[in-house]
């Protein structure tokens, strides 16, 4: 079977309709886009990141289908609720990280700064994810342009299938939110 939409849409559908060999089929169609997907969101993060892509795949794959309510209409709605789960992957990752267990929010300094490797510049997940919830609760569709642009790379074409609006309204409405997100995550960094 072929990876195109029809056939996948078609799996989805049949593991709606609860064929458990469905599950089979569809994964070997659908991992190289979940991989590229995750290593999209894993090149967001800082350097030296401990999740790897082919680790949040098939730990957002098994959530997936363990979500026996969900009707999947298509393929991008797969997706985009991989985006999804994929972003609450790295966000409870990331909490993990900052508990009191594993020196939380303590700053570790090399003993000589010189020989300290440059940290690239990441994105707070956390953080991003609180902006994110605070920007869903002022407009919830851009909301989830922002999850299905930022978390799963989706394209604005992508995007506006997804939700069923135009072209137009994905670009307007990223725009804004980018926006306003970069004033809220740097109003937090400021604050710090």
């Amino acid at each position: 079977m072929e990876a195109d939409p029809q056939n996948i849409t078609q799996l989805l559908i049949n593991v709606s309709e609860g064929d458990k060999q469905a599950y089979d089929r569809l994964l070997p169609l659908v991992y190289g886009e979940l991989r590229a997907m995750a290593g999209r969101a894993l090149r967001k993060e800082r350097q030296g990141h401990t999740l790897q892509p082919t680790a949040l795949v098939h730990e957002a794959y098994l959530k997936l289908i363990e979500q026996r309510s969900v009707r999947w209409h298509h393929r991008a709605h797969f997706f985009g609720i991989a985006a999804q789960l994929m972003r609450r992957i790295l966000v409870d990752h990331a909490r993990a990280r900052q508990t009191a267990k594993r020196g939380g929010r303590w700053a570790r300094v090399a003993l000589d700064e010189g020989l300290a490797p440059e940290e690239r510049a990441g994105v707070d997940v956390v953080a991003l994810d609180a902006a994110l919830e605070r920007l869903a609760q002022i407009d919830a569709q851009q909301g989830r342009i922002v999850e299905l642009r930022f978390f799963a790379g989706l394209s604005n074409e992508e995007v506006a299938s997804v939700l069923g609006i135009s072209l137009a309204m994905v670009k307007r409405d990223w725009a804004m939110a980018r926006a306003w997100l970069y004033r809220e995550l740097s109003r937090e960094a400021g604050d710090e």
